[in-house]
């Protein structure tokens, strides 16, 4: 494999100081559902919302003192990590993003300071963006998941975890371009082999389990979810994430748009914690029954950065509409 444990502890010490070591908290209410011990690890807390901040700080803080600017492809998170690390690093960032992100993620971005381009209506359109900086304007691109330094910066959450709860059976983690899950795979089953990773994704656009289905990185129509995070394709190119997602997670689990809906007012209303769509398919995946723990598990809360009118809708049980997609609301269910 291209990234191996040494380089996540590696890339340890680089991001300290830069992305926090995050809080593991048990949830009694999921803990219940799951009928073994369920944890939460609170990448929600890192100081610009998400955990994409370990692996934008490993490749960015890592690059040679006349590095004149970096830019990414983003739909969101890894946007606002790379933006926050350039800013440390008193660097120009550029980031390319699809106008199917959010609002409030392109204004967090500009908030840092970065310059924000919307590209095309996919993944693929800012991605191509964020290639031509990097091959005419000498920006160096720094991939949302397909970079080892990347990677082994999210690795670092597994680390976290088997050490503070080396018992853990199953993790469950969100799935997108595969960085997040790679880097904890590569870790957490470094150090257990027989641990359990599944990887969870929402039911429509879901390019890593497509492509691990197909054998081969494949593309994907882009649609609107209430994970956006979890958007946009793994490159026609991909070296690094797709072969370690195939070759290390257990399995992968679809959830559909209104199971990520109950699953947000899950973790609102039970365990007081506002947070997006992407962050809780973990939630839905144990919620829904697709997903039964044979004993402990944790799931990564990835981030904060929600659209906060659609979330109000959501903890308030209103239906919510995404494109020419209605989603059917209800008022959440008290234990």
């Amino acid at each position: 494999m291209s990234v191996t444990l040494a380089d996540i502890h590696e890339a340890r010490k680089t991001i300290a100081g830069t992305a926090l070591r995050t809080p593991l908290v048990p949830s009694i209410y999921m803990s219940g559902i799951a009928g073994h011990e369920f944890l939460l690890k609170l990448e929600n807390t890192q100081p610009m919302g998400a955990f994409k901040l370990r692996g934008a700080a490993s490749a960015v803080l890592r690059l040679p003192p006349d590095t004149p600017g970096v830019t990414c492809c983003s739909t969101g998170n890894h946007g606002r990590g790379v933006a926050f690390a350039a800013r440390k690093r008193g660097i120009t960032a550029v980031i390319c993003m699809s106008s199917l992100v959010p609002q409030t993620k392109v204004d967090g971005i500009k908030a840092l300071g970065a310059e924000v381009r919307i590209i095309g209506k996919s993944q693929d359109e800012a991605l191509a963006e964020s290639q031509r900086l990097a091959a005419e304007e000498g920006y160096v691109e720094i991939s949302p998941f397909d970079d080892a330094h990347v990677i082994a910066g999210q690795g670092t959450i597994g680390l976290e975890l088997m050490e503070d709860r080396p018992d853990l059976i199953t993790i469950l983690v969100p799935l997108s371009g595969g960085g997040l899950a790679a880097g904890i795979a590569v870790a957490a089953k470094a150090i257990r082999p027989d641990i359990r990773i599944i990887g969870i994704s929402m039911d429509r656009g879901a390019a890593m389990h497509a492509s691990m289905q197909a054998g081969k990185p494949v593309e994907v129509e882009e649609v609107v979810s209430l994970a956006d995070s979890l958007g946009g394709g793994i490159g026609a190119k991909n070296r690094l994430s797709f072969p370690l997602c195939n070759a290390l997670l257990d399995e992968v689990v679809l959830v559909r748009e209104e199971e990520i809906y109950q699953a947000m007012q899950a973790l609102y209303f039970e365990d007081r914690i506002v947070a997006e769509g992407a962050s809780v398919v973990g939630l839905a995946a144990v919620l829904s029954g697709k997903v039964k723990p044979a004993g402990a598990a944790a799931t990564i809360v990835t981030g904060r950065n929600v659209d906060m009118g659609v979330f109000t809708d959501i903890i308030s049980g209103r239906d919510v509409k995404l494109g020419g997609m209605n989603i059917h609301g209800r008022p959440w269910r008290q234990a």
